[in-house]
């Protein structure tokens, strides 16, 4: 272990970590343990998830030092009852009560709503920015590079678009699949900014993007790979696909996680997946380099029993249910015998949500036209209804679920 670094695990199942004034390594922002610590620990730790990161800065002496404390779960179960769930099914705001019609109502006025739309923006990009989520430079920089060349190899022209796909891919940016090129590639070169602002809104005490990430990231791999050690038992993950990947932020945690797996990103927008071969051919080449898909997730055009692992994250509520029901049953169809979907989006029972301000619920309801439809879905119901068995879900972060399941063998 780095000198000057002490590690306790406690009986509560927390990480103390704290450094001297001298140098530790660090990754991601958090001290690194040497090979051999990690080694020693890792029969202990290694199906346990990250409940929370945070740091606080000591005084030892005149000397200033910095303690980090990662909250950790043993398991799925113990990690779900540890993030707050609500006292209700679903937020007030939502669904078919008096106060969701009234916001509706008030979000169906055209004028009302185009305010809306531009003040949930502008409080996105205030919230990336005061998080340090530089959102202007990144978009410029992408759209001021040579992205628009990627489109050529990734369009697929002879797809056709399903009954209100433009609203289902498009909403929560307020675009169209027929808009001007500028336009969608604006809203292609803001996806990444905005996914770092939902990470970094979810888990606030985090000091950074990548300590975040650890929470929201790291406990949807690890409920991915717990249940198909429970539920598949032998079965390798070989080959992988990312539904409604958006710039492939979800796709390249899939392919670090799983290095051997063959990786494919499929999207409904080209432009999204001209933005994520864009950024993936930057980062540098992988030994399995990520497929992108341009498709329709209703009706791949993939042979059945094409993959082990389907992955479907924060794509359900901008879907009506009907589009819900379709991408479970292609799932199934797609998935080997034994192999897992994993589908993780906003939870209707998180506390967080569900004492949402009610400026910002209506902000948000006005940027998400199903998210009332997605509310009322009961997706482990679904799941079971499109054939999947050993259906689990849990609350992965404060404000997301992580729903697992598997196809009989």
């Amino acid at each position: 272990m780095a000198r000057g670094t002490t590690l306790i695990l406690a009986p509560a199942t927390k990480f103390f970590c704290s450094s001297s004034s001298k140098p530790v390594s660090t990754l991601h922002g958090i001290p690194h343990l040497s090979f051999s610590a990690s080694m020693a620990l890792s029969s202990h730790i290694h199906n346990f998830s990250v409940l929370s990161v945070s740091k606080t800065i000591e005084n030892d002496n005149g000397r200033r030092r910095a303690r980090m404390v990662v909250k950790m779960a043993a398991s799925t179960s113990d990690m779900a009852a540890a993030f707050e769930e609500g006292k209700l099914e679903r937020p007030k705001w939502s669904g078919q009560t008096p106060l969701s019609r009234l916001v509706g109502a008030l979000i169906a006025f055209k004028p009302l709503s185009s305010v809306l739309k531009l003040g949930a923006r502008q409080v996105l990009i205030r919230t990336a920015e005061k998080g340090n989520i530089p959102w202007r430079e990144m978009t410029k920089e992408i759209l001021e590079s040579d992205v628009y060349k990627e489109l050529e190899s990734i369009q697929n022209p002879s797809l056709v678009y399903p009954d209100c796909g433009d609203m289902v891919l498009y909403a929560s940016l307020d675009v169209s699949p027929f808009c001007d090129l500028t336009v969608l590639l604006k809203a292609a070169a803001e996806a990444e900014a905005a996914t770092m602002s939902m990470v970094r809104r979810a888990i606030p005490n985090a000091s950074t993007v990548d300590e975040a990430n650890q929470v929201v990231r790291g406990n949807w791999l690890q409920a991915i790979e717990q249940h198909h050690l429970q539920y598949s038992g032998t079965t390798m993950i070989r080959d992988i696909l990312d539904i409604g990947c958006s710039v492939g932020v979800s796709t390249r945690f899939l392919a670090d996680k799983f290095p051997s797996a063959n990786v494919t990103g499929l999207d409904l927008s080209p432009h999204f997946l001209s933005v994520a071969q864009f950024k993936e051919k930057k980062i540098g080449p992988r030994k399995n380099p990520i497929k992108w898909m341009h498709a329709n997730a209703e009706d791949t055009g993939f042979p059945p029993q094409s993959f082990d692992l389907v992955s479907v994250s924060y794509v359900f509520h901008e879907c009506p249910e009907r589009a819900i029901v379709n991408i479970l049953k292609e799932a199934f169809r797609l998935l080997r015998p034994g192999g897992t979907i994993v589908v993780s989006d906003q939870s209707p029972k998180s506390k967080i949500l569900q004492e949402m301000s009610p400026v910002l619920f209506t902000l948000l309801k006005s940027t998400e036209p199903f998210l009332d439809e997605y509310h009322l879905t009961d997706l482990e119901g679904r799941m079971e209804e499109a054939g999947f068995i050993n259906v689990q879900t849990g609350l992965t972060d404060p404000r997301h679920r992580t729903l697992t399941a598997t196809v009989p063998c």
